[in-house]
């Protein structure tokens, strides 16, 4: 591992290699951060593979393409004198020291609850006009949903128990039952979208990250997937012209791998 004084070397060697690219490269001078901004959010999902994946070598790669993005936005900023990294270094650490006045100041706190239920409430004094300001609108919604309750639970609007909110999800079931049988497609869509919001509540209450449970699915159906696709070109056949009951017995043999 690098001491302080060669991980502050390595940052000022990028900070360097950044004017660099920026004068001499014309992708890079180029790049504005409108055009950085699709990128970045690829990066942080290819981070976010990387953590699922547990691989640290990739971690330690896709943590470098996002630093080279904050970097980059900085260098930006600095061109119009809007800000530069040391403005934004220095915001979040003013920011850090501000919302833990358990470590900075005299305020005790008796756990992480109490230390999440006081970060929003020092939001609010800070100006913020609802606890949910800080839900950036552009996040996939079973995320957003994951933060909204997350902030709201922060100002004490949550259930007491699991058990309260898997009854929740059962009741949520039963109306989109109901309306599935009534067969109003506006109505369906919005139980089906309750039923998701109160499910997604149920994982946060059971201490789950959603999202990840989710794409470790994703991930498991696919390995399998694929492993009945090569079977099928092993035997010289196509899925379309398989029946459900052949498929199923490679299905089976996937889940075991």
């Amino acid at each position: 591992m690098s001491t302080r004084k060669e991980q502050l070397k390595a940052l000022d060697r990028l900070l360097t290699i950044m004017d660099e690219l920026r004068e001499q490269c014309p992708w890079d001078r180029k790049q504005t951060f409108e055009s950085l901004r699709h990128l970045t959010i690829e990066e942080t999902y290819e981070l976010a593979d990387a953590i699922l994946d547990k691989d640290h070598k990739a971690m330690e790669g896709e943590l470098g393409d996002l630093l080279l993005h904050v970097f980059f936005y900085a260098k930006i900023g600095s061109e119009s004198g809007a800000f530069d990294m040391g403005t934004v270094a220095n915001a979040i650490s003013e920011k850090l020291i501000n919302r833990h006045p358990h470590i900075y100041g005299d305020l005790e706190v008796a756990d992480e609850e109490e230390v999440k239920k006081n970060w929003e409430q020092l939001k609010l004094k800070e100006g913020k006009e609802s606890v949910l300001s800080g839900v950036p609108k552009a996040l996939p919604a079973l995320i957003k949903a994951n933060r909204i309750q997350d902030k709201v639970a922060g100002v004490g609007f949550d259930w007491e128990a699991p058990e309260q909110v898997f009854d929740k999800v059962k009741e949520e079931l039963d109306e989109l039952s109901e309306a599935v049988t009534l067969g109003q497609k506006q109505d369906i869509e919005s139980e089906f979208g309750d039923v998701l919001f109160s499910m997604i509540n149920y994982a946060r209450f059971l201490g789950l990250d959603p999202e990840a449970a989710l794409e470790r699915t994703n991930k498991k159906f696919i390995k399998r997937f694929k492993y009945l696709e090569q079977q099928a070109k092993a035997q010289n056949k196509t899925l379309k012209s398989m029946t459900l009951e052949e498929m199923d017995v490679y299905w089976e043999q996937a889940k075991n791998l």
